[in-house]
């Protein structure tokens, strides 16, 4: 009966549907017959008859699909009676069309949607039951479990688009043999596993552990609270225990440590059992890898200090150049007699300092700029061992011993006699008493890797460096933190701790390799290695600076001066006309290409900012040359990662001078520039 009022129900429904054209058609020709032309007529006869004719083949198409279904749920009826439970048979569009005794017994839903049997399991039931409407129509069956322990199975009937919906109740587990005497619980076999585990109660008191737990814990005493073995939880581990207990913590392990004498990190998962007066804590040691994580973390605070050295050392060193310069301009127009010299003095001296701190930052973090040379190191450290002496007092000696065949080594001179400054500083300081601090240069050839501290040293020739005292020795709780940035355990005034980070940084950067053994009361051992090089014959002497006077012909040498920092350009500008050049301003590289735009000027020297706002002075510089090719380039930056100095292949006999500097260097390294580029001029070598 159901069917046949469903049936009649979409009939019905599209009767209106069917007949609105032909009411209004109707309408129009009783109120206007004359209107209508009989072209329009018959063109709307013949829409209406095909009007009618697709509306009675959509309707038949209905009527055949209807017969069809009904056929299928007629022969499905023996199916839907032999099913267990509650169980009902739907169509492809979501209507429930048939349902076995049970379910009709427990409430009536034929011809309801499909999505009645979900409104007391789901908040979206319509979403759900689309959803398993799609999956089933593909023939893929479906089990979706419910709130009340039961199962929604459903699945396409065979040869039809019809489908089986059932709700299955849970099978009862059999109920537990009953043990013929009350055992207690055994050992379920911990003993034997190399898993480190732990057996307590609810209460959190050991009840057993086995040899690998012990291995990590040291003995464990039945009875013991967990809390005395392990902690570092950060809230109370009875709370976690109840949590795990009650099966509410997720499964999640948390990373603990041992309170015994040798510190350890555990990773600690808490299991509860069938026995519910025994759970079970899985040790694993992750020493190994907090220690990784550990210098993760810490070569991560290196990078982030080494960009925020990089990030203001050139705003800092700009505004030290104007500093430096100015005061050196007021200092070149008075004698030390005067009495404001003192004052520009200092002024002077503090800038320095200021610098030299800017390079320290740049120095640990393997950003400064290095000028690296041959070194043969019995010189440089005679010149610098009078200067040792001074710094480490009467009390300490400073022995310096050199392998009679020293091979020289590449690296920058004035930053390799910082390293070895803040070596015997440290040292002099772990020796309040006095003492002697030897220095030992040799040449050390290693025919295999060697692997010292977890660092690798290739196979090859080096020169090692050792510098060792007599002093206390380091603590092994901070040996590890002796080359981290603003690690000191000095007063406070008394150390900055960059020291020993500003060395390795020196050290890494000119290629070499840093250690430090150490034994408290004994004394510490700083190695360093170095590649070694191989002599190169003596360079013939380098021309003397010439002075603008020593420069062929009487013309006025003319330097364009581009720089973007206004105090600066102003101080350079000043330096360079005292020096007698004619100088010629630009605030930016697109500004000095509007200059050289006129061919008929002439230009000696170009001296550019490298850090500039819009075309860089590399940038601008490349442009230039194209015209105004043999024109020699003194680059100028506070800082920056690779400078085009001398050699480089886009600015060959390019000059770098480095912020900030004096008004003599300035005036140095710019008439010097000018005299070995008038050389190359007149040899007939292009200097670009």
């Amino acid at each position: 009966m159901k069917d046949n009022a469903l049936l009649l129900s979409r009939g019905l429904a599209a009767v209106p549907v069917l007949v609105l054209p032909m009411a209004l058609g109707a309408l129009w020709l009783a109120l206007q017959p004359q209107a209508v032309p009989p072209r329009v007529l018959i063109i709307g006869g013949a829409v209406a008859v095909a009007w009618y004719l697709l509306a009675g083949l959509m309707v038949g198409q209905q009527l055949v699909q209807h017969a069809r279904t009904r056929r299928q749920l007629r022969a499905s009826r023996q199916m839907l009676a032999e099913q267990p439970g509650c169980a009902w048979i739907v169509d492809a569009e979501g209507a429930i069309r048939a349902q076995s005794p049970q379910a009709e017994q427990l409430h009536d839903l034929t011809g309801r949607d499909v999505a009645a049997l979900l409104s007391r399991h789901r908040a979206s039931p319509a979403t759900t039951a689309k959803k398993l409407l799609l999956r089933v129509a593909d023939g893929r069956p479906c089990e979706l479990p419910l709130a009340d322990g039961t199962r929604l199975l459903a699945r396409r009937i065979p040869g039809t688009r019809l489908q089986l919906w059932r709700i299955e109740a849970p099978v009862p587990a059999p109920p537990p043999a009953t043990p013929a005497a009350a055992d207690p619980p055994t050992n379920p076999g911990y003993q034997d596993l190399p898993i480190a585990i732990l057996e307590f109660d609810p209460e959190g008191r050991v009840i057993e552990a086995n040899p690998a737990a012990e291995a990590l814990l040291g003995p464990v005493q039945p009875g013991s609270p967990l809390g005395t073995l392990i902690d570092g939880l950060g809230r109370p581990l009875d709370d976690w225990i109840a949590e795990a207990h009650e099966g509410r913590d997720n499964g999640r392990a948390e990373v603990l440590q041992t309170r015994g004498e040798v510190e350890r990190d555990l990773q600690v998962s808490l299991v509860a059992t069938a026995d519910p007066q025994r759970m079970v804590a899985v040790l694993t040691d992750v020493s190994a890898l907090k220690s990784l994580e550990a210098q993760f973390t810490q070569s991560q605070k290196m990078q982030a200090i080494g960009q925020l050295a990089g990030g203001i050392a050139h705003d800092f060193n700009n505004l030290l150049t104007a500093i430096s310069g100015h005061c050196d301009l007021l200092m070149a127009q008075r004698d030390h007699a005067d009495p404001d010299y003192a004052d520009l003095h200092q002024i002077s001296q503090n800038a320095n300092r200021a610098a030299a701190l800017v390079r320290q930052l740049l120095a640990f973090s393997r950003k400064q700029t290095l000028t690296p040379e041959l070194i043969d190191l019995r010189d440089s450290l005679s010149d610098l061992s009078h200067l040792l002496n001074r710094l480490v007092g009467e009390r300490t000696v400073v022995t310096v011993t050199h392998d009679p065949a020293l091979r020289p080594i590449r690296a920058d001179a004035r930053q390799l006699e910082q390293v070895l400054m803040n070596l015997v500083v440290n040292a002099r300081d772990a020796m309040p008493g006095g003492g002697e601090i030897a220095i030992r240069t040799e040449n050390v050839t290693l025919d295999s890797r060697l692997t010292l501290e977890r660092v690798n040293i290739p196979k090859g020739e080096y020169v090692r460096i050792t510098v060792t005292d007599e002093g206390s020795g380091i603590p092994a709780e901070i040996f590890d933190k002796i080359f981290d940035p603003f690690f000191t355990t000095k007063k406070q005034g008394e150390g900055t701790g960059l020291g020993l980070s500003t060395a390795y940084g020196i050290v890494k950067q000119t290629g070499g390799y840093i250690f430090c053994h150490s034994v408290l009361g004994e004394g510490t051992r700083f190695t360093l290695y170095f590649p070694a090089q191989r002599p190169r014959p003596a360079a013939p002497a380098r021309r003397q600076a010439a002075a603008v006077d020593d420069l062929p012909d009487d013309r006025r040498r003319t330097i364009l001066l581009v720089e973007d920092e206004a105090p600066v350009r102003a101080f350079a500008s000043r330096a360079l006309r005292l020096h007698g050049y004619e100088v010629i301003e630009a605030d930016s590289g697109e500004r000095a290409l509007e200059i050289l735009a006129d061919l008929a000027l002439e230009v000696d020297l170009f001296v550019t900012d490298v850090v500039m706002p819009g075309l860089d002075g590399p940038s601008w510089v490349r442009e230039a040359l194209r015209k105004r090719v043999n024109t020699p380039v003194i680059f100028m930056s506070g800082y920056m990662e690779t400078p085009p100095g001398a050699g480089s292949e886009t600015f060959p006999g390019a000059v770098f001078l480095a912020k900030p500097f004096s008004l003599s260097e300035l005036a140095t390294t710019v008439a010097g520039h000018l005299a070995a580029g008038l050389g190359r001029t007149a040899g007939g070598s292009p200097a670009a």
